[in-house]
């Protein structure tokens, strides 16, 4: 890391480059924020932004899970029960005749309820609600090793599934016939989902991590013309608001990740206001 941190202080000669912490988070939003650019994608055309929002609750059980079985950090159970709990509301929601909002409305609030209770136990959540907000300057080297690592699994994940995602994205019954197993993909991708929440939770916070994965794509629609732009400005608009909130996150000594989102909105603003030049 030493090597690294040494390159970074001879390409980013600025005040906030100097502290170490701010090295790591600077590392780990390079690492994260174009997972979240390309895995929104399909949540804003496969119209999950519902769907993301309830990972983000269901991780918060995961975490109670983590810490009622004693664990010294609660991320191995928070991964896997937000994998499980990704994976079953993929299976209900195919097989249920109840309607999709509806039945992730159900599981995201008892995921919600039942975490609240776990971690309200013997009145111990208040050293737990850091998870609400997030706290992006704690991030370690080992933290930015399992990021990585996560992080690769998810980009060949990605690559793997792209294909017959976007065919599902645009024409759901063409994919069928051509014999693609929509209940596979939708459910690994559902899984890849459910990784990015539940590594990056911590550190974006429950309350506004489904912003990350609604608001790059949103905006980038709003401006592009094809299925290449549209992925390469999303992944943009993900980088640019997690680089440019992190540092003025450190200037004005606000919650880096609430800046981050509150910047993506504002992206997602001005391209609005830029979509009638695209349209025609």
């Amino acid at each position: 890391m030493e090597i690294l941190y040494d390159i970074m202080n001879m390409l980013l000669p600025f005040e906030w480059a100097e502290h170490t912490f701010m090295k790591n988070a600077f590392l780990a939003i390079l690492l994260v924020t174009p997972l979240f650019g390309l895995l929104s994608t399909m949540v804003v055309s496969n119209r999950m932004a519902f769907f993301s929002d309830s990972l983000g609750h269901g991780a918060f059980t995961g975490i109670a899970i983590g810490v009622l079985l004693g664990f010294a950090s609660p991320l191995t159970s928070l991964m896997v029960f937000s994998v499980g709990f990704a994976l079953f509301i993929t299976y209900i929601k195919t097989k249920s005749t109840a309607s999709t909002d509806t039945i992730i409305g159900v599981f995201s609030s008892t995921a919600i309820a039942l975490g609240l209770m776990l971690m309200s136990r013997g009145g111990g959540f208040n050293k737990f609600s850091t998870y609400l907000i997030g706290d992006v300057l704690s991030i370690t080297p080992e933290d930015l090793q399992t990021l990585l690592l996560v992080a690769l699994f998810v980009l060949v994940g990605w690559g793997a599934l792209f294909n017959r995602l976007l065919i599902l994205s645009i024409n759901p019954s063409f994919a069928r016939s051509r014999g693609i197993p929509a209940l596979w993909v939708d459910g690994i991708f559902a899984s890849l989902l459910a990784l990015l929440v539940s590594i990056s939770i911590q550190w974006v916070g429950i309350l506004i991590i489904n912003a990350l994965l609604v608001l790059p794509a949103a905006a980038a629609r709003n401006v592009t013309n094809n299925v290449k732009q549209y992925h390469a400005v999303s992944v943009l608009v993900a980088m640019l608001s997690g680089v440019s909130g992190l540092i003025v996150a450190y200037y004005f000594n606000m919650a880096a990740g609430a800046t981050i989102v509150a910047i993506a909105a504002a992206i997602f603003f001005v391209t609005m206001l830029l979509k009638p030049r695209f349209i025609r």
